[in-house]
């Protein structure tokens, strides 16, 4: 189990702590934001694949802000993939 801490950018939320067992996302918790949304978007790609879950919440928007909490979930996990490729820390 691999665990990740996402600093988000032009959003509520302050950072994303992640948990990914292999390629199965484990948990997800969002810290600041708005709790009702974020714990509904963790609880609901828990168990999800990091590709399918990047591929449902990349581009979604919030209030023209050009990202959302869910579009940081899915760049949280496109750099994870990045960085395990390319074999940085974690």
């Amino acid at each position: 189990m691999t665990s990740f801490t996402y600093q988000t950018r032009g959003v509520c939320s302050r950072a994303i702590e992640l948990e990914i067992d292999g390629d199965i996302i484990a948990s997800v918790r969002f810290i600041g934001g708005c709790a009702g949304n974020t714990q509904g978007v963790a609880a609901l790609i828990q168990g999800m694949t990091v590709q399918a879950a990047i591929d449902r919440l990349k581009g979604i928007d919030c209030r023209g802000r050009g990202t959302s909490c869910p579009d940081q979930l899915a760049r949280a996990l496109s750099e994870y993939i990045e960085k395990k490729i390319n074999g940085g820390s974690l």
